[in-house]
């Protein structure tokens, strides 16, 4: 299974990203987008999901009632998921569109930090003693 936590670290808002502030995502039409899928799991349990756990819950979720499935069969879908590369938080619509920086603690737990907030001025300028700055990744490739 691909490792794709973080730690100590705070995933910044993309430099290519619109929001001044951070927003929360909207659902459209009868969807759930995984930018609304990540912002409830973050924003309702800061600090108790890992990069892995937000991807997975996400992905499980967008795809339709997994309530029904036995923890067996949920661990196999899951070793199915992380089977195939996937793209890590800096890929999150969350960081590039919505202007939410993801703060990971020592154990790897992430929590929403608004890009407007005074403590993610502070990390994001490096006024976070062993806090790693890693940037979100681009909308679109730079000009």
């Amino acid at each position: 299974m691909q490792d794709l936590h973080y730690y100590s670290s705070l995933i910044t808002v993309a430099d290519d990203c619109k929001a001044e502030v951070a927003t929360v995502p909207e659902v459209k039409g009868s969807n759930r987008t995984a930018a609304v899928v990540q912002y409830e799991l973050l924003a309702d349990h800061p600090h108790e999901f890992d990069s892995n756990e937000v991807l997975f819950e996400s992905w499980c979720t967008r795809q339709g009632s997994w309530d029904d499935l036995s923890p067996d069969e949920r661990d196999q879908l899951r070793e199915q998921f992380f089977a195939k590369p996937q793209a890590c938080l800096r890929a999150s619509p969350l960081a590039k569109t919505y202007g939410w920086g993801l703060l990971f603690d020592a154990d790897g737990k992430v929590a929403l930090l608004a890009r407007e907030s005074e403590r993610y001025q502070q990390l994001a300028s490096g006024g976070g003693e062993g806090v790693q700055i890693v940037k979100a990744m681009r909308t679109r490739r730079a000009s």
